[in-house]
């Protein structure tokens, strides 16, 4: 990548470079790295608003505290690209998000200053406790310990666990809170409500003429209905923080102006000294420098995703919008994603109905229960690899209880650039486990409508999950109905059974067989929990059946096939060959790229049929 002139950025190589630049220096650094960021981000994708947010206090981190010798850590990670570009890999960056090059989180493999692959949120105070403690009892007290925490992650409560036992702990740790207001989409309540009890303390007065203009600049949007607000924003509405944190044993200091690096070196110096846990309340804007940024009024571009017309999520908003007009009773749930899960045009056109849980998994698929239990119907849509942050509460508060909860799971499957953390791999081992699940599989467009349809319209008596990827589904129009399979061609030697996407390498692998003179039958299960026994009654009369998958193969859909047809012809029944994904964590790439490695691609399955077919043919 090349990059416009930055001749001070060009010479910081190291931590170290920063602490010889003077104030101006420091000033032109930061409008540097702002202009280097959006140009990486603009040519690679990723995560823009964010970084632009965190640079003063990214700056300030490096020349007050000696990293690696001193831990910081980063909640989440995709607010650390400044951090990546001040510890050596700044000539990486052309490679960001690409296989083999830069991750888009801290990665551990990448550099000594990278402690933790943190890509999903809240993490971090629990992080901080477990190293502060590791090291007070090796005698490492001399070394400190950094968490830098989104406020967006006060929204899970797995942040406030690790407050609560840092604090009782009294171990030494030091809790950046990077405040913007947003976790990722803003707040209902306007900001100058949520700080309403902030601004009453006398440190918040003291520090009134620079948080004010921080304040003034950041977007308000009081667009969406949010179900809990005071999640979103709970150590600001609910309690004066000072007062919140010290009950919990962690001193407090600030808030105060996150762009401005000369009273961020002083707080951090400040923190540095005190004797136990502290937290350091920073407030900063998203998007800070880069106008595109500040005036997206959805999510300051947190990221450069946007919903496309076409895909898989545009599929759901259209299919929830239709259920929605028809379906008072019907609720849609998001867990601080309302834009990239597509419910964005539902709170618009049923304001009342949407519910942003904030980074909640647990707490919203608990809620989604007690709704149901109460006679609503709610839609769940989360990115897959985030459900399983809450299997526990899927499997018993959901499961258990038999409540009509559907979940919508995004990003299914081998997602890509995101890397291995947000891989949606899991889902079908995991809820084909949960008893009285439907699991729903979608191969094209349509069949997302026609499978919420049927969700909401037969599965009334325990919970239900539609799964799909983030890449573009073919735009053929066919659909099944119901919780029946679908048989797109028939064969006599070969069944190939090509789970969701997967169905378009199971019918271009057909194509290619007929040419070599094997006969295939190809079938689309659409739901994979419960297995129509059509479909597997009709697998067992060939000699070989391959499954294909873009989920963990290990006890997953391929395994159910072919355990059904092992009962079904346990001495004279097919061949079966089970195509997924390796139980291993896969390294970023683009998601058909890494699909055709695992071989899980038209190649991969006319690999596997034709080395059966040789083998069969010496065999004889």
């Amino acid at each position: 990548m090349k990059h416009a002139p930055t001749p001070l950025l060009d010479a910081i190589d190291r931590p170290a470079d920063l602490r010889s630049l003077d104030e101006a220096q420091l000033v032109e650094l930061a409008t540097e790295i702002r202009q280097f960021i959006v140009e990486a981000v603009t040519a690679n994708g990723g995560h823009l608003g964010s970084n632009l947010g965190a640079v003063e206090i990214t700056l300030a981190l490096h020349r007050v505290f000696r990293s690696p010798h001193d831990v910081i850590l980063w909640d989440t990670g995709h607010q650390a690209y400044v951090h990546k570009l001040l510890t050596g890999r700044r000539d990486e960056f052309g490679t960001l998000r690409k296989e083999g090059g830069l991750s888009g989180y801290p990665s551990r493999a990448e550099s000594d200053h990278d402690w933790i692959e943190n890509s999903h949120a809240s993490t971090v105070v629990s992080y901080a406790h477990g190293l502060a403690t590791a090291m007070h009892l090796r005698g490492e007290d001399g070394r400190q310990v950094v968490g830098v925490l989104g406020d967006g992650a006060l929204t899970g409560g797995m942040a406030y666990e690790g407050l609560n036992n840092l604090g009782h702990s009294g171990r030494k740790a030091i809790i950046i809170l990077n405040d913007n207001g947003r976790s990722y989409a803003p707040t209902a309540s306007s900001l100058s409500e949520s700080l309403s009890k902030l601004r009453s303390s006398s440190a918040y007065r003291r520090q009134s003429a620079r948080v004010e203009r921080i304040i003034a600049e950041m977007p308000l949007g009081n667009y969406l209905e949010k179900g809990v607000d005071g999640a979103k924003a709970a150590i600001r509405e609910m309690f004066e923080p000072p007062a919140f944190f010290e009950q919990l044993g962690v001193k407090y200091l600030g808030p105060y102006d996150g762009h401005d690096l000369h009273t961020l070196e002083e707080a951090f110096r400040n923190a540095s000294e005190v004797d136990g846990p502290v937290v350091v309340h920073c407030l900063t804007q998203k998007g800070r420098g880069y106008a595109p940024a500040e005036n997206d009024a959805i999510k300051n571009m947190h990221d450069t995703s946007e919903l496309k017309d076409g895909s898989y999520t545009a599929a759901f908003t259209e299919a929830i919008l239709a259920e929605g007009e028809q379906r008072d009773e019907l609720v849609a749930i998001t867990a601080a994603m309302p834009d990239s899960t597509g419910l964005l045009p539902f709170g618009e056109r049923f304001p009342g109905r949407l519910f942003d849980m904030g980074i909640a998994e647990q707490h919203a698929v608990t809620s989604a229960a007690g709704m149901a239990m109460g006679g609503l119907r709610p839609v769940f849509a989360v990115y897959s690899t985030f459900l399983s942050r809450a299997f526990d509460q899927v499997n018993l508060d959901v499961g258990m209880h038999g409540q009509p909860v559907v979940f919508v799971l995004d990003r299914a499957g081998i997602t890509g650039d995101d890397g291995p953390s947000h891989h949606g791999v899991l889902d079908m081992a995991l809820l084909s486990k949960v008893p009285d699940m439907t699991l729903f599989a979608p191969s094209n467009y349509a069949e997302v409508g026609q499978m919420l349809h049927d969700a909401l319209e037969l599965c009334t008596d325990g919970p239900s999950a539609i799964r799909f990827p983030k890449t573009m589904p073919p735009s053929g129009t066919t659909t099944g109905s119901g919780l029946s399979a679908r048989r797109v061609r028939a064969g006599s030697q070969v069944c190939l059974i090509g789970v969701g996407k997967m169905l378009g390498a199971a019918e271009r692998a057909a194509d290619r067989l007929d040419d070599q003179g094997l006969d295939v039958t190809v079938w689309d299960p659409r739901v994979v929990k419960p297995l129509d026994a059509e479909m597997v009654t009709d697998a067992a009369t060939h000699r070989l059946v391959v499954t294909i998958e873009d989920g963990i193969r290990d006890g997953g859909i391929g395994a159910a096939i072919a355990d059904s047809l092992s009962k079904l012809a346990p001495v004279d029944g097919p061949q079966v060959r089970v195509l997924g994904v390796p139980s291993a964590y896969l390294a970023h790439g683009k998601a058909d790229d890494i699909l055709a490695r695992l071989g899980l691609d038209a190649d991969g399955v006319v690999d596997e049929v034709l080395a059966w077919s040789r083998s069969s043919t010496d065999s004889v």
